[in-house]
């Protein structure tokens, strides 16, 4: 085995990608190549390292150096000064990355990263997830050998019942009851099934982990399988995720070279194998009883339970479904006990979650936190804040089918429960930051537009309720908004919300009820005072120009598309022509002296 003195980490999750980490990757070969430095230095490309907003990021060891925001043309700089010369490019260097005394800081001693917790996400950033031999010196296959070679189907059911594991796709229900329930089934044929068709807006923590560590998903499925007494799987991934699939295809064949995939498991007799489903990007295929229709080759639509998968799935058969981010967990608890994965997070949400943060926030990206973090904690010091120093409003948790959570509980314990007490949900995962210049109905309207978009049509609550809500928000963020019409939203919510036939269409007006509940003023002054305070209706906005204020210097006249500004350089205060105004904003954005306000 050849060995490197340093190691090249590039980013090769999709937001880097997007940025050309493919095209770093190659330069960095080129240059070593020309420098001679290609049988000493190692490229690898990984899965995401979670700080998206900072991307593409490379890492260097064993120094450890955190370079962000790099462009094709600052390679060569790190490969002649870094790699070759041994000096650490320090304007390259992630703000957070470097010391006052110039030491490199760890990741576990960056801002982002100290509150976090790594289960989940252990491998992404730091293996190449196309080569099944660096996951197996990460411990991988370590939990599969264990299971299969010293322990008996119950007994892995066991322990993952004492982990108190819940499942991560939103529902929170404990995965090893779920299994308990497949193991119980009497059948001949049991399937396993992958949910991650990831819809949710905004949410990126499956396909992350795809991409990062598709062996882990492979591991635990397998483990799985074993234990309810299942031999065939399926995992059920979007078509818009090509890195996540391709790599997933990769590590199939190689965990079939290798043994660990189809006939006689190490050779211990047992038998299971994998195929990869694609889905078409519908959101409503998130739904279990939707997914298995799909899988099934059929149109993908809920339909009523039980019988629950677990009893009836897949081809009439016994179906055990988690989502990616609880198939994540499982190698960690087998290898490490049910015990040491108990002492992370809170008595009734044991372990970690993962967030798409994304929004109004500093660090978009990946992050992985103990159960019971705060709000504060994740969007002030893992997420570092709102840009330009704005206040926060809230926070959306749970997608089209969760919450906003309002400033005055920035301080809540991220759990199941207590999101649930306050009108939210955790979801999979997706937590959109919002600042003070956010309209809430707008908000809301946004979320009901896609779920409408989104709804199958089987059932009328949701296919004509979710319509005629969507009708009322338009019409109030239109300034068409009349008396009643507060009230019917909340008629129509609940409704909705007991008699649609799905989870897709009972959660569809969460965002509705949540933000009404906490921001009632502002559909209230949409309605009743005929302005949006946020500026962002259009049809509720104006602006004006204060006199006293304004300096005639007519850089507001350089930005207006429709020539609404009237005056004359340095003679007097310029003027808001309100009949040809078409409240784009940009006259506010642009004025110096901030003599623009709204209303």
């Amino acid at each position: 085995m050849h060995i490197y003195r340093s190691h090249v980490l590039v980013c090769g999750g999709t937001g880097c990608h997007s940025s050309n980490s493919s095209g770093i990757e190659n330069k960095f070969n080129e240059s070593l190549l020309e420098h001679k430095l290609d049988t000493e230095v190692q490229v690898i490309m990984t899965g995401c390292f979670g700080l998206c907003e900072h991307g593409p990021i490379v890492i260097v060891y064993p120094e450890g150096a955190f370079y962000s925001n790099i462009e094709i043309d600052d390679v060569e700089k790190i490969v002649e000064e870094h790699l070759l010369k041994g000096r650490v490019c320090e304007d390259l260097l992630y703000h957070d990355a470097i010391e006052d005394d110039k030491t490199i800081k760890s990741l576990n001693e960056m801002e982002f990263y100290k509150k976090q917790k790594r289960i989940a996400l252990r491998n992404c950033g730091v293996i190449d997830p196309e080569n099944i031999d660096e996951y197996i010196a990460f411990d991988g296959y370590k939990a599969l050998e264990k299971v299969l070679l010293t322990m008996e189907p119950q007994e892995v059911i066991d322990v993952i019942k004492e982990s108190g594991l819940r499942g991560r796709g939103g529902a929170g229900f404990p995965v090893g009851i779920k299994w308990q329930f497949t193991k119980d089934a009497v059948s001949d044929t049991k399937y396993i099934l992958c949910n991650a068709d990831e819809g949710d807006p905004g949410a990126f923590m499956d396909r992350s982990v795809l991409e990062g560590d598709p062996h882990t998903i492979l591991e635990a499925m397998t483990i799985a399988a074993y234990s309810v007494g299942a031999h065939v799987g399926y995992i059920y991934v979007r078509a818009e995720y090509p890195i996540a699939v391709n790599r997933l295809k990769k590590a199939i064949d190689d965990s079939r070279e290798y043994g660990l995939l189809g006939k006689n498991i190490l050779d211990t007799g047992f038998d299971f194998d994998l195929e990869i489903r694609l889905g078409a990007g519908a959101f409503v295929c998130g739904e279990e009883t939707a997914l298995i229709a799909s899988v099934e080759g059929k149109r993908g639509e809920p339909t009523s339970r039980p019988p629950f998968p677990a009893v009836k799935g897949v081809f009439g058969k016994p179906t055990l479904l988690n989502n990616v981010e609880t198939f994540a967990n499982i190698t960690k608890i087998i290898l490490d006990g049910s015990e040491e994965f108990k002492k992370i997070g809170t008595e009734k949400s044991s372990g970690t979650k993962v967030f798409a943060l994304g929004g109004n926030i500093n660090n978009t990206g990946l992050v992985e936190v103990p159960m019971g973090t705060t709000l504060r904690e994740i969007v002030y010091e893992i997420g570092g804040g709102i840009p330009d120093g704005k206040s926060f409003k809230a926070a959306q948790t749970g997608g089209p089918s969760g919450g906003c959570i309002p400033k005055e509980f920035l301080d809540v314990e991220i759990d199941y429960d207590s999101l649930k007490a306050i009108g939210s949900m955790m979801g999979s995962g997706g937590l959109i930051v919002m600042d003070e210049d956010t309209c809430m109905v707008d908000i809301a309207k946004f979320f009901l537009d896609f779920t409408v978009d989104e709804s199958c049509g089987k059932c009328v609550p949701c296919r004509i309720g979710t319509k005629r809500m969507l009708e009322i928000l338009e019409n109030i963020t239109n300034g068409k908004g009349k008396e009643g019409d507060i009230e019917r939203l909340e008629t129509l919510a609940r409704s909705i919300s007991s008699s649609s036939l799905c989870g897709l269409g009972q959660t569809a007006p969460n965002p509705v009820i949540s933000t009404l509940k906490y921001f009632r003023h502002e559909y209230e002054d949409h309605i009743y005072k005929g302005k949006c305070d946020a500026g962002v209706c259009k049809a509720l906005t104006s602006y004006t120009i204060i006199a006293e204020a304004c300096k005639s210097c007519g850089l507001c006249t350089k930005v207006c598309p429709v020539d609404a500004i009237e005056g004359t350089l340095g003679k007097g205060p310029f003027k808001i022509d309100s009949d040809i105004c078409i409240n784009c904003g940009a006259c506010l954005e642009k004025c110096p002296f901030d003599a623009i306000v709204l209303g």
